[in-house]
């Protein structure tokens, strides 16, 4: 299995990388859409069915299956020999991260079903301070992987 990992790590490495972009774009995009549907619909109307159709697809087809291989990808990674040095700070630091985002990621789908049945209490601002959750662990992930404190 070690030498499996090693011969496929560019390969695991460039899926990762192209799983966590996908991913992140809809943490980016899923909260945003969230605004918009708090400040610009009400419960039953034609732009709130257009909305949750929008948030359904971004978070079933998109979001959903990129932080499945993103997480799959990832393991594969920390179990190939020689890339986690688990003595440093920044795999900790990463660790917690991923897990925050991966929490956010499940909050952001307990909103949506809050606004599919019509129970959204939180506001276009609530919404739009929770927008910037993914841009702090994003910033945090990317210097503890580069910079490797």
């Amino acid at each position: 299995m070690t030498d499996l990992l090693i011969a496929g790590y560019p390969w695991i490495k460039s899926l990762h990388i192209m799983a966590v972009l996908s991913w992140m774009a809809g943490l980016f995009y899923l909260p945003r859409l969230f605004v918009y549907h708090a400040e610009q619909s009400k419960s039953g109307d034609q732009l709130d069915e257009t909305f949750q159709v929008m948030e359904r697809r971004l978070l079933r087809a998109i979001m959903n299956p990129a932080m499945v291989v993103a997480w799959g990808c990832g393991l594969c990674l920390v179990f190939t020999p020689g890339v986690v040095d688990w003595s440093a700070v920044w795999p900790w630091l990463k660790t917690v991260s991923v897990l925050v985002m991966t929490w956010f990621h499940h909050w952001l789908g307990l909103r949506r079903k809050e606004f599919a049945s019509g129970t959204n209490l939180l506001s276009g601002r609530s919404y739009r301070l929770m927008n910037e959750v993914p841009t702090i662990l994003m910033t945090v992930i990317v210097l503890s992987v580069v910079v490797k404190f």
